[in-house]
């Protein structure tokens, strides 16, 4: 059973940066396709960046694409998203989450989840 903890989210105005981090335990990290979504109230939830398991490919969803970077750390058992240029409408709770599949969008694909973390951007 894989346990992921998301950290970093918080309140930041909009052209500004965040990190978040997804720590990974109980199991093998590295054989996991890792992958960032988010949901907004209201709204449905929406995929945002995948990596597969070596790092070697990514994969992002149109509304983040050129300002948000996915990576991993695979000797930490860490997956990062780097939000850089930050607008109002990306105001949601990010989850982190992890698949034995091949990179995907599709959030039914994910055997894992994380509890989330709010990110809150501001004028």
């Amino acid at each position: 059973q894989v346990k992921l903890v998301e950290s970093g989210g918080g309140l930041v105005q909009a052209g500004g940066s965040l990190r978040l981090s997804c720590a990974a335990s109980g199991g093998a990290f590295g054989s996991y396709t890792m992958a960032w979504f988010r949901q907004a109230p209201g709204k449905e939830r929406e995929f945002v960046a995948a990596i597969s398991w070596g790092g070697g490919r990514t994969y992002y969803g149109d509304s983040v694409k050129g300002r948000f970077t996915i990576s991993r750390d695979n000797a930490k058992n860490t997956a990062y998203l780097q939000l850089n240029s930050l607008k109002i409408g990306d105001t949601a709770v990010y989850y982190c989450a992890a698949a034995r599949d091949s990179l995907s969008y599709r959030g039914l694909q994910y055997d894992y989840w994380g509890q989330g973390t709010q990110v809150t951007v501001s004028s």
